[in-house]
Parts: structure tokens; sequence; C-alpha cells
């Protein structure tokens, strides 16, 4: 697993307390998961309701069936209209393609951006592996610009992580 160190807005304690909190926490939930799926429904609960701007939380796992199309995992939030993405297509396109995570800090200026949602402003995508090749990736947009900050950052990385590292351990 990858160490990744926080850090607190201005060296502050509380927030590196929230980030070192989070972290136990899902490592927990990830030690007792039984399946791949179960966890990304608890990463995303969890998220979505520890971090209050965090309005949509996501997976697109890359198809079992057809590589070039990444599919609709569990999420919290609206329904999106998309399901279905392909590899070249949009924020995750880019992400699953690049095997990097993408930080948008305003979405209306990206052209990558496959719009879901009016109200979104900010979005973050960071890729799941598992044994080093992208398999999916956590998918997160906010209602407020340039919401994602390093914190976040390391906070998505680390959950994608902890993700590729279940599925590893539980594939189906």
């Amino acid at each position: 697993m990858t160490d990744i160190v926080p850090t607190g807005k201005n060296g502050s304690n509380e927030s590196i307390k929230t980030w070192q909190d989070l972290a136990r926490e899902f490592q927990e939930m990830a030690k007792a998961a039984k399946a791949g799926e179960e966890f990304m429904h608890l990463v995303a609960k969890t998220l979505n309701e520890r971090k209050l701007y965090y309005n949509w939380v996501g997976f697109y796992l890359i198809s079992k069936t057809d590589p070039n199309w990444l599919e609709l995992g569990p999420f919290i939030g609206a329904m999106t209209p998309h399901t279905r993405i392909a590899i070249n297509q949009g924020i995750c396109g880019a992400a699953a393609s690049t095997g990097k995570t993408i930080v948008v800090h305003d979405v209306s200026e990206d052209p990558r951006y496959l719009a879901c949602s009016i109200e979104t402003k900010s979005e973050i995508v960071a890729p799941i592996r598992v044994r080093g090749k992208v398999v999916g990736e956590l998918d997160i947009d906010s209602f407020i610009a340039a919401a994602f900050q390093k914190e976040d950052q390391h906070l998505v990385e680390y959950c994608a992580a902890l993700v590729g590292n279940v599925l590893e351990k539980h594939p189906d």
C-alpha cells in the first residue's frame, strides 16, 4: 500500500486529524470487506457523508466484455446519464487511459468534461489499479469550483489504492 503523508492547510492539526481518522476508518473497512462492490459502496457513502462538498461519488470499472469502455459501478448521488464511457472520452476516460489522477477546478473550462449536472463545478478522478493495471477509477464531482485541493487528492488516491487492494483479494 502506498504511504501518503497528509498535509493540513496552514499546518492545521485539525485537517491532519480528519485525514488520519478517515484513513484509519477506510483501512478497517478494507480489512473487513468480503467483496469489492460492497467496499466501493462503503467508500462512496462514507466520502459523500464526511466531505459535504463531495456531491457525487462513484466508481467506473473497465468493462470485462469490452476493455474500451468504463461501466458505472457503485455510486452515491444523482443518477447520471453516463453509465458507459469510452476510454478515450471525458475526464474519466482520460484518467483511465493515462493512469493518472486528474483534477479539474472548473469543468466549464475543460473540453473533456461530459456534462452530468449543471450544478457540477469541479471534478477529481483517480485510477484504481490491480497488480499495476488500471481496472477502474474513483470519480467525485463537487458543486463548488476548485473544491479539490492536495488533501483531497491524497485522500481520493488513497481510497482508490485501497479499493485496488480489495479488488485484488476479492476479484468478483
